[in-house]
């Protein structure tokens, strides 16, 4: 088992936003985590990789207990993470952007440098090392934010929404990319409202409701669970139907 969560909770005072969620991850898993906005996912995500500390629970990942380490100390073991909105250092190059996360498993500059222009050819950048952060569109900071994160090396890559925001044609690209990134061995949790990108990738499905997990289970089990049509999607989905509402 590579991560394991058991009975994690996140309270904001007396608000509860997260309500005793549990979640095991074997290595080369592909799992999507959905559910409506604010039913606590993101907030699961921040417990996960060390940018909260939960109220409550425990976090196991690759056999150690990380449910009071740091961030620093979850990437270097190995997870990694996107955000929804991507955290680009604006006024840096692309290249440079890849480079601060190369620099976790790779000191040198050079060593560094071809690192991220590696990962940088992988995700579709390649012709944009040069360019600053801040003239990239939403697909060119969604790729920059992966790459970032894929240049640390991780184990475990947890991407937050990393596809919203795409037009059609751009969230095929994105869901190839993303099959690409599995196939290479890195296990993936993955954030999502899209339903096309839930049902097309993931092997199995966590959905969240008010900061606890309702259902469980394959993708289309999960679309035609009463409680999760009830909480989420509004009715059941049938083939080539694409996504909820929200």
């Amino acid at each position: 088992m590579l991560l394991d969560a058991h009975g994690v909770s996140k309270s904001f005072g007396a608000f509860r936003a997260l309500d005793g969620a549990d979640l095991t991850v074997d290595e080369g898993e592909l799992i999507g985590l959905i559910g409506p906005n604010g039913a606590g996912k993101s907030t699961f995500f921040n417990c996960l990789v060390g940018d909260l500390p939960p109220t409550g629970g425990r976090i196991t990942f690759a056999g150690r207990d990380v449910t009071r380490a740091t961030a620093a100390t979850h990437a270097r073991l190995g997870m990694g993470r996107t955000f929804q909105v991507p955290a680009t250092f604006e006024d840096m190059s692309v290249l440079e952007n890849v480079m601060v996360g190369a620099f976790l498993r790779h000191p040198g500059r050079h060593a560094a440098r071809d690192k991220a222009r590696q990962v940088l050819e992988y995700v579709g950048l390649g012709a944009q090392v040069e360019a600053r952060a801040r003239s990239l569109g939403t697909p060119g900071r969604k790729r920059l934010e992966i790459a970032r994160v894929l240049a640390t090396e991780p184990k475990l890559l947890l991407l937050d929404e990393a596809l919203a925001g795409l037009n059609p044609a751009e969230v095929v690209q994105a869901i190839e990319l993303v099959r690409r990134i599995h196939a290479s061995g890195i296990t993936i949790v993955i954030v999502e409202h899209i339903m096309e990108v839930i049902m097309s990738l993931t092997q199995r499905v966590i959905v969240f409701n008010q900061g606890r997990i309702i259902a469980s289970g394959t993708p289309r089990e999960v679309t035609e669970d009463p409680a999760v049509i009830t909480a989420y999607l509004g009715h059941s989905l049938k083939r080539g139907e694409a996504r909820p509402a929200s």
